[in-house]
């Protein structure tokens, strides 16, 4: 993969060997993002689990202290009383029955994070193979199936973000703008990190967190020591 020239002239500036503690990480990582526009700031944080293991297998949804940076665009299936309360809370489409074709055959995805009431997973089950793979199925786990749709949506908006393993049992996530302060991308990389360290399996032999990376959309990463966010 080529690279342009800031991103050369960022490596010249910093060991990317060398693993730094979270705030000199985060500085360098501010001055790596050189783009035009306001890269976002991701944390890959590669694990020791076996994600083929459905014991190890990690996911969950925290609510940064700072939010993303992004405004986030939030579909709610549901019916009735809760429809109302999803539209009330600042969903951006609230529906049921009628979104589906809409989804499954016109290919429309303009969202960001799905909600649907338990009753709606019937209906919404009908799109998983859209809506999987695109890793915008509703979960208990995240948070997005539930009666609290009030809850759900505040949450989302305030900047909660889900984590998971991949395939090679890493999590990508993003902690913030390289607009933000230094303050507020530590503060919400620490409570992240606090939610991984806590969504430890049990059943797991031998180190957790192998390796943490920061890095901006266009930038090169750096990396941090796990040492010390465990």
């Amino acid at each position: 993969m080529k690279h342009g020239k800031n991103y050369k002239a960022s490596l010249e500036t910093y060991d990317k060997s060398k693993t730094y503690d979270v705030n000199e990480a985060i500085a360098q990582v501010k001055k790596n993002a050189k783009a035009k526009f306001d890269e976002t700031i991701e944390a890959h944080i590669r694990t020791g689990c076996d994600g083929r293991h459905a014991e190890q297998q990690i996911r969950g949804a925290v609510v940064l202290p700072h939010g993303t940076g992004k405004s986030v665009r939030v579909l709610v299936f549901a019916k009735g009383p809760k429809a109302d309360e999803a539209t009330a809370a600042g969903a951006d489409f609230v529906g049921a029955d009628e979104l589906i074709p809409k989804i499954q055959n016109e290919g429309w995805l303009d969202f960001d994070v799905v909600v649907a009431t338990p009753d709606m997973m019937g209906v919404v089950g009908r799109l998983g193979r859209v809506l999987g793979p695109k890793g915008l199925m509703p979960n208990p786990k995240a948070g997005t199936v539930t009666m609290d749709v009030t809850k759900a949506v505040n949450d989302i908006k305030a900047g909660k973000i889900e984590y998971r393993l991949d395939k090679s049992n890493i999590i990508h996530v993003p902690i913030g703008k390289a607009s933000f302060s230094e303050e507020q991308l530590a503060d919400n990389f620490q409570t992240l990190m606090d939610a991984i360290n806590k969504a430890k399996p049990a059943s797991l032999k031998g180190q957790y967190l192998r390796s943490i990376t920061l890095a901006p959309t266009m930038g090169p990463g750096v990396k941090v020591s796990a040492v010390k966010v465990q």
